[in-house]
């Protein structure tokens, strides 16, 4: 499946560029053009499927080199030919209402300033390739609670999730962000999942994690993503249980008076994005059910309750048992957005702040990336601010 969708996308990106040369060259330079962009997507389609079919394989170093080089090539193309059919659409408008009076057949092939539409596209692609995927931003919120403890007035969290480690996040990124957020003293740290993304690695990370876990007043809470499914869960659980990070999978923890922090796994038959099938999404409710009603166990009716799920569709389970906040990651915010809004929400909740009744639920973009490339989405830092009302 992975494969399918992968050389669908890129085929997909082939053809649009490849449509929008002749629109932009002569017809002498659009022939050899065609060949070069031809043979240059073939080379990278076949080596990025290629490379994943015997990735266990293939230098982390590499993959780091290429896949950069790889997005920023292809990205450039498909924001160019995604340009040029705009702009077409707006030509051809323009030219219903207002013709021409003489017919030249290369001005109407051809789009004025053709040269800027690569110069334009190359521009984006660098950017969201190497700027705004690794600028991480900070936003800040107050979560307002009924009858909320006087103790737990101005009680902060941070989050973070899908970070991610591997070949597009190292180790040192990682320090950097858990320096920087421990550095603004929140009282607690919440991980939301898709950090332990790399088996090498991983050993190394835990170690890093629970090296920051004093740094914070309360520590450290960690539930798994599906990714930590994929990277030997059961490794990774038992180097957890060596550290002071607190791994909540279907349990919950006091952490100060009446503030409980719940966790709950990733449930393994969870749709890859939102789902029109009524079985299967009657199945997912029920596993969700469960994993939050083992989370709700010994915790009090009266609790100020912080749900972490790794899927934003736990939101939902957070609001029917009262949760105040509920706290979720793994769409990466689709990595596309427009004025705050998620480009492509083919989650039930793809981005930021949602509410229901007294409960908020939030879906985090995470830091790390599905392809190293952000646009109008950059990885973030959230804060959460406990607030009586």
């Amino acid at each position: 499946m992975f494969l399918i969708i992968t050389a669908a996308l890129l085929g997909g990106i082939m053809a649009v560029a490849l449509v929008s040369i002749k629109f932009l060259f002569s017809e002498h330079l659009a022939k050899k053009f065609y060949k070069i962009f031809a043979l240059a997507d073939l080379f990278f389609i076949l080596v990025i499927i290629g490379g994943w079919l015997i990735r266990s394989l293939v230098p982390e170093g590499f993959i780091s080199v290429f896949g950069n080089v790889a997005t920023i090539f292809l990205m450039a193309q498909l924001i160019c030919g995604l340009s040029v059919i705009g702009a077409l659409g707006v030509r051809f408008l323009w030219r219903k209402f207002n013709p021409p009076k003489k017919f030249d057949p290369v001005r109407r092939r051809m789009l004025a300033y053709s040269f800027l539409y690569p110069l334009m596209s190359l521009a984006i692609a660098l950017y969201g390739n190497r700027i705004e995927k690794n600028f991480d931003v900070e936003n800040f919120y107050d979560v307002p609670i009924k009858n909320l403890p006087p103790d737990l007035e101005g009680f902060t969290l941070a989050q973070i999730s899908d970070i991610h480690l591997g070949a597009y996040y190292s180790l040192e990124k990682l320090e950097a962000l858990l320096k920087r957020i421990a550095d603004s003293k929140p009282d607690l740290l919440a991980i939301t999942g898709d950090i332990f993304d790399d088996v090498q690695m991983n050993p190394v990370a835990i170690k890093l994690v629970a090296g920051f876990t004093d740094k914070f007043k309360f520590g450290i809470y960690y539930i798994h993503g599906n990714h930590e499914h994929f990277r030997g869960i059961h490794q990774i659980e038992q180097m957890l249980k060596q550290t002071k990070i607190n791994l909540l999978v279907n349990r919950s923890k006091n952490v100060t008076g009446k503030l409980y922090v719940l966790g709950v796994d990733y449930p393994s038959r969870a749709p890859i994005t939102s789902s029109n099938d009524k079985e299967t999404e009657n199945r997912f409710r029920e596993v969700r059910h469960s994993y939050v009603e083992g989370a709700m166990v010994n915790v009090p009716e009266d609790a100020v309750k912080i749900l972490l799920a790794h899927h934003p569709e736990f939101i939902d389970d957070g609001a029917e048992r009262n949760c105040a906040l509920t706290l979720t990651g793994h769409t990466h915010g689709s990595q596309f957005g427009i004025f705050g809004k998620p480009l492509f929400p083919v989650f039930k909740y793809t981005r930021g702040i949602v509410k229901i009744g007294d409960s908020i639920g939030y879906v985090h973009v995470g830091n790390g990336s599905w392809f190293p490339f952000r646009f109008g989405c950059p990885p973030e830092i959230a804060y959460f601010t406990l607030r009586g009302v």
